[in-house]
């Protein structure tokens, strides 16, 4: 018997004195009535000496499900695994969430993307904005903390620019730092990355323009190109120098 037709058993309780195997012949165990006394009548009970032996027996309770109906039921529950696993894969992927900032964040971030701000600019930005003087001051404090804003590199960048595109001299520089209303101590450090030739720069500045006061007398070729160089920034000494140099005869334009 295998363990599949075990598991379709139930045992049960022999109805008479003894078992079959434990009787005379296979007649008297497929008679019950040989087992009775011919003395007793059949619906009498049997008067023994000996208990009565109830051991279990077994009897088979049906066929088992047969073997095509199990491997075809496995056979549909991997197949739908198999189709939710494929549907799982081929299913569009969800769109990342647009990262959404705060109004204020919204502002300063397209101010930066138009130029470059000082902390204190920003600052009078959002306020002209109406936004919080507490929001404010987070929104500042954040785009410090990345970097966004830094009045050193400001004030570095702007030197480097004014100086070599428009000439501009120290004062000038300095002008322009605090009109940009940089610090203090972002200007001192943007001032002290500059290099010490303003004469080499106001004579450069000073031969350029002195090629197109050519037409004027000296007296007023050199007033025009004393203040031009005042305009950029530069000191009175360095002035004085590059404008001699500039309108000299030997190293300029012949004036009346």
């Amino acid at each position: 018997m295998s363990t599949a037709d075990g598991e379709r058993i139930a045992p049960v309780t022999y109805l008479f004195r003894s078992r079959p195997d434990e009787a005379g012949s296979d007649d008297e165990a497929r008679s019950p009535s040989a087992a009775i006394p011919e003395s007793v009548a059949p619906d009498e009970p049997v008067a023994t000496d000996e208990p009565a032996r109830r051991s279990p027996v077994f009897i088979d309770l049906g066929a088992a499900e047969p073997a095509d109906e199990r491997v075809a039921s496995l056979r549909a529950e991997l197949e739908r695994e198999a189709r939710d696993h494929v549907s799982a894969y081929s299913a569009p992927a969800e769109k990342p969430r647009k990262t959404s900032f705060a109004p204020i964040s919204n502002v300063s971030m397209h101010a930066l993307a138009r130029r470059g701000m000082s902390s204190r600019e920003m600052r009078d930005y959002l306020r002209g904005r109406e936004f919080e003087a507490g929001a404010v001051d987070d929104e500042v404090e954040r785009l410090e903390s990345v970097a966004l804003l830094d009045d050193v590199a400001l004030g570095e960048t702007l030197v480097r620019t004014l100086r070599d595109r428009k000439g501009l001299g120290r004062s000038a520089l300095t002008a322009e730092l605090r009109r940009r209303q940089l610090d203090s101590t972002a200007i001192e450090i943007a001032m002290e990355g500059l290099d010490d030739d303003e004469l080499e720069k106001a004579l450069e500045i000073a031969h350029k323009r002195a090629a197109q006061l050519r037409s004027y007398d000296t007296d007023t070729a050199t007033r025009r190109l004393s203040a031009f160089l005042q305009r950029k920034g530069y000191s009175g000494s360095v002035v004085s120098t590059a404008v001699k140099q500039a309108l000299a005869p030997s190293g300029g334009p012949v004036f009346r």
